[in-house]
């Protein structure tokens, strides 16, 4: 078994490729890339000879092409990178070259030389704007109308990918994944980047702005789970999609003020004081776009796990990087 993950420099990446390595057999192979060349995950240093460490331009078609070829075939591949929801608002040429153009580019790649390869894209519940108060979204009851660049960009390459799984051209799975949180590494360009910044950061010593409101709610979601769920859904039979390819993964309900009781209970009230909020118009009007309730009976039954609770989140998050 091969597999491909692209966007493998980000903490996401890393963590899913160093489960890969950890949990399948020797025969197993794992190819990571990014705009610059990803490191050996740190938990995954003794398998490092099953890895390939790979630095590709994914908007140049022929470094997609060297990337993606029929002289090497993979099982599956991750698709992981892109440019984060700031980011994107801030610079939508880029947005739409790299979250759109190059993805379109890598799926007609795919289904020219492995025509039938799995693809786990990971999309985002950006792709719904902002629903009434109380209303509880699942894939049926409210339609994705995007209110910002990153999350059209995103609706676009699920529809693509659902169409070409119709017609037989490949074997899409889209994920829409919760805001991930706690995150190990730096910030990044996601408008949701606080929300690890203000556990993360106090945990190492340091102050970490608060852009949003405390009385904010946020649909969120572990990495231990999130990478549970990314590897579940390579195995999914494809039949049991039906009609749709895209699901709304589990995640856990949760306002600032409780992301910061969560940080006192388990880091301190020292840890708490390094938290300092500071209102970011620009960053509180996406997130505020972001509905924070979901229903996920559909994941449920397509096998995906729930998560775990904040405190618990926080104290995984601090046993291992802390």
């Amino acid at each position: 078994m091969s597999i491909l993950i692209t966007g493998a420099g980000g903490y996401v990446g890393q963590e899913l490729a160093a489960s890969f390595l950890a949990n399948t057999p020797a025969s197993t192979t794992v190819t990571i890339t990014d705009v610059v060349e990803p490191a050996v995950p740190e938990a995954a240093k003794e398998h490092a000879s099953r890895l390939t460490c790979i630095r590709a331009d994914l908007t140049s078609p022929k470094e997609v092409d060297n990337l993606i070829s029929s002289a090497h075939q993979y099982e599956t591949v991750y698709l992981l990178h892109g440019i984060m929801s700031s980011g994107s608002e801030a610079n939508f040429e880029l947005g739409i070259r790299v979250n759109l153009d190059a993805t379109r580019y890598i799926l007609d790649r795919l289904r020219a030389t492995m025509p039938g390869v799995k693809v786990v894209f990971t999309s985002s519940l950006a792709v719904y704007g902002p629903a009434p108060p109380g209303f509880v979204i699942d894939e049926t009851n409210f339609p994705p109308v995007p209110s910002s660049s990153y999350g059209s960009q995103k609706l676009i390459v699920e529809t693509l990918l659902n169409d070409y799984s119709r017609r037989g051209f490949l074997d899409g799975r889209c994920v829409r994944l919760p805001t991930v949180t706690v995150r190990a590494g730096a910030p990044t360009q996601a408008a949701s980047s606080f929300a690890s910044d203000i556990i993360r950061e106090p945990f190492h010593g340091k102050k970490a702005i608060l852009p949003v409101g405390k009385e904010t709610e946020m649909w969120i979601c572990s990495p231990h789970t999130i990478i549970k769920n990314l590897v579940h859904a390579r195995d999914i039979p494809k039949e049991a999609f039906g009609e749709s390819r895209s699901v709304n993964l589990p995640g856990l309900k949760v306002s600032v003020q409780e992301m910061l009781d969560a940080l006192e209970a388990i880091g301190g009230k020292e840890r708490r004081a390094l938290v300092e909020e500071k209102y970011d118009a620009a960053t509180d009007k996406i997130v505020q776009s972001w509905t924070p309730q979901f229903s996920t009976d559909r994941a449920f039954k397509l096998g995906f796990s729930a998560d775990i609770s904040m405190t618990e989140n926080i104290r995984q998050f601090a046993s291992r990087f802390v």
